[in-house]
């Protein structure tokens, strides 16, 4: 029996699609199910229906410089080296839970940008909003917020997000209003909300590149204090990309 329009259109106006697809896939079906089997279908479907309809948006507003990275999708095999047993429990996605950060330290092309991505992306599937950041912009999109009012509305919004990625940390030195402003998005983040770093520069180096010792003391204890740190050594992978797939190629 095929379901009505009338019913059709009110299951579409109260936004349950899956269940118009699951009644016309039970009447084709050879089973015969009950009335509560059915309807247990019916919201299992619907639930998974809005669960991917969920981490979609999550992806699209994360912005993420490599979409398509994975946990599953990176290539441990490639001509680089960090520990990367370490890395492969991050998939299990307590450190997010606990609001701890990763920093992925490494020269220019071994893959700290997806990577990274492969950590928001882990986010985004557990339901939990993330974004990537080039800091340059950040920095500039804050000193904007300044000149027209929205800076509060932007941190408010930074600190809802479960998880914030700040590629490219120590390619411009930071003025004073960038590391205050950094200062703030961190102090919000700071025990209860992830941040991920990849950077050129060892933790070592980084009160220079802050420029002011109080503030610098104040970012690296919230950053560093609740880190995972992964050193990755090796040659830039874009060297060998001729031998590559098209995913191994996507790295930075």
């Amino acid at each position: 029996m095929t379901m009505s329009v009338h019913t059709q259109q009110q299951l579409s106006e109260l936004r349950l699609p899956a269940f118009i697809e699951v009644y016309e896939e039970i009447m084709q079906s050879d089973k015969t199910l009950n009335l509560e089997e059915a309807l247990s279908l019916m919201a299992q479907r619907e639930s998974l229906f809005r669960q991917n309809k969920r981490q979609q948006r999550l992806m699209k507003t994360a912005k993420l410089r490599y979409p398509a990275a994975t946990m599953e999708t990176i290539q441990y095999q490639l001509p680089r080296e960090f520990n990367q047993q370490q890395f492969r429990t991050l998939g299990h996605g307590e450190w997010l839970k606990q609001g701890r950060n990763v920093i992925l330290i490494g020269p220019t092309g071994v893959g700290k940008s997806y990577l990274a991505c492969a950590l928001a992306n882990l986010c985004c599937q557990r339901m939990m909003p993330a974004a990537y950041f080039r800091v340059p912009r950040l920095v500039e999109q804050l000193r904007i917020s300044h000149a027209d009012g929205s800076y509060a509305r932007l941190l408010d919004k930074l600190a809802k997000l479960q998880l914030i990625v700040l590629d490219d940390w120590g390619i411009d030195q930071l003025d004073r209003q960038a590391r205050r402003d950094l200062l703030e998005v961190l102090e919000d983040r700071c025990g209860r909300l992830s941040t991920v770093i990849t950077t050129q520069l060892p933790t070592d180096k980084w009160h220079d590149y802050i420029g002011d010792s109080t503030i610098a003391d104040a970012i690296c204890d919230r950053l560093i204090n609740q880190a995972y740190v992964f050193t990755i050594q090796g040659d830039s992978v874009r060297k060998s990309k001729k031998t590559l797939t098209h995913v191994d190629q996507q790295v930075s």
